[in-house]
């Protein structure tokens, strides 16, 4: 193994919106997983928050990549400059006469093929790391939660990311139903998108429908918490292109993201169906954990949980979930059987 201290541990969320990386047990880096890239020389311009200022602003010399499509690697060669770029800014922090062997727990979806886990593994390894483990984003957001994992009872999370909504049920260490959906937070932003030009025929980008999920972003018309302000947009007339001002409610998201909620609850019933009837009673007796970004959506887990009958809660800093238990199972790479070499 060498000496400990050339050994640098790392635990990485490598998710389709946002990259976090731990290092002793502290966030080292957290960044939108964007990367923009010089179209003349293919060289990476600027990394995470930087690219993601240039995003949708790009004139035809520079693109923006997001490398990361439904929660696997679409463009292994940004992904790869990517993460390389994103273990040197945590290691610019360092001086070391030696470049560290890095051992590196990495988070994979739980319906990855073959062929996606190997793109996370070779991308791991030419960014550097020589020790890389592999672990399913549902069991580190178990992990994350605060789950004991390893326990003989069933215990459902439902982690809904920037590409995918990975629905899993865990028990003795393992996953013994899981699901991996394409719905969400991605699939949210275009269904404002879609829904701003058919019903106020104004044009906005990603980022500007990014901003409204945030602001008022909610799954039910009527909530109990303090309901968000409505939000005001500008942009061009589909027609006239002529600045349109609107002014957009919380019922408004929740009625157009309506039809991509729906999707995700069938999926969980779907899971549900399929879990062994005992650790179905340890579900209904703990209820079902809610993580990622998109169970930040105001009324998610009042909405499903009247849906499924079965209470769900929403983990504490749900968007970083995945991240902690990367970094707890990085701890543990000799005794958690569930990693993968």
């Amino acid at each position: 193994m060498g000496f400990s201290f050339l050994t640098q541990e790392l635990a990485m969320d490598l998710g389709t919106a946002n990259t976090v990386i731990f290092q002793n047990d502290q966030i080292v880096l957290d960044e939108p997983s964007i990367v923009a890239i010089d179209n003349n020389t293919g060289k990476a311009l600027a990394l995470g928050q930087k690219a993601k200022l240039m995003q949708e602003r790009e004139n035809p010399g520079i693109k923006t990549v997001r490398p990361m499509k439904d929660g696997v690697i679409a463009d292994f060669n940004a992904a790869e400059m990517m993460i390389r770029g994103f273990i040197k800014q945590v290691n610019s922090k360092r001086r070391s006469l030696f470049t560290p062997n890095i051992k590196m727990v990495v988070g994979i979806p739980s319906g990855s093929t073959e062929v996606e886990i190997r793109a996370v593994r070779d991308s791991s390894e030419h960014a550097g790391g020589r020790d890389v483990y592999l672990i399913y984003e549902p069991m580190a957001s178990a992990l994350g939660i605060g789950l004991d994992v390893e326990a003989p009872k069933g215990n459902m999370v439902v982690d809904i990311g920037g590409g995918t909504t990975e629905i899993a049920v865990i028990s003795l260490g393992g996953i013994v139903v899981q699901d991996s959906i394409k719905v969400a937070g991605d699939v949210f932003t275009s269904d404002i998108q879609q829904y701003l030009r058919q019903q106020h025929n104004i044009r906005v980008g990603q980022i500007t429908a990014e901003g409204i999920k945030i602001a008022i972003g909610a799954v039910i018309p009527d909530l109990d918490t303090e309901e968000p302000e409505p939000y005001q947009i500008t942009g061009p007339n589909l027609m006239t292109a002529h600045p349109v001002h609107a002014t957009i409610t919380y019922q408004e998201i929740a009625h157009c993201l309506d039809k991509s909620v729906a999707r995700i609850e069938a999926g969980i019933l779907h899971v549900l169906e399929q879990t062994p009837p005992e650790l179905y009673s340890d579900i209904v007796k703990n209820g079902i954990h809610l993580a990622g970004g998109g169970s930040l959506l105001r009324g998610l887990a009042k909405r499903l949980t009247e849906k499924v009958n079965i209470p769900f809660h929403v983990a504490e800093d749900p968007l970083r979930a995945v991240a902690r238990g990367t970094c707890m199972a990085l701890k543990n790479t000799d005794n958690y059987t569930f990693l993968m070499r």
